[in-house]
């Protein structure tokens, strides 16, 4: 199973992520592509997911998305477990980690990361396009999150 979510990923990256938007002529079959190798590399993928092109995983083995939900182009995703029937925007980034800054004695950059928190989106929501959702967020049920929004 290790070995075919890698394949999954590799050619997701390679491939798959750089297809056409799926609103050009033929794009349900981009979409379809695109989807095929996110459900093999998610560690969960619900029916009919709509997976934007240039979408990056940070942590897709550990990551879930339900049934009905859709990820915009050219976001950026964290660890997430995405509901039934969320929208999001393009150019979206939700974030599970940030960098370690308790140690006043060292620079920041040697600090390495916080544990991994991951971001809840419940079932039902809207993400605006260019929204940043921070570490061990939880949105939800039937929520709108604007356009442009910072989610801490």
């Amino acid at each position: 199973m290790k070995i075919a979510r890698y394949i999954s990923a590799s050619l997701y990256y390679l491939f798959a992520a750089h297809l056409p938007r799926n609103y050009v002529p033929g794009g349900f079959i981009y979409q379809g592509i695109r989807s095929f190798f996110c459900k093999k590399m998610l560690k969960s993928a619900g029916k009919n997911l709509d997976i934007g092109p240039n979408v990056e995983f940070f942590n897709a083995r550990e990551s879930e998305i339900g049934d009905n939900s859709g990820v915009g182009a050219y976001s950026s995703l964290g660890t997430v477990k995405i509901g039934n029937n969320v929208m999001m925007g393009t150019n979206c980034l939700i974030l599970s980690q940030n960098h370690r800054f308790d140690d006043l004695t060292m620079p920041m950059c040697g600090q390495g990361f916080q544990e991994d928190r991951p971001v809840v989106v419940e079932d039902d929501v809207w993400i605006g396009s260019r929204v940043i959702i921070l570490p061990g967020v939880r949105i939800g049920k039937g929520s709108i999150v604007g356009a442009g929004s910072v989610v801490t």
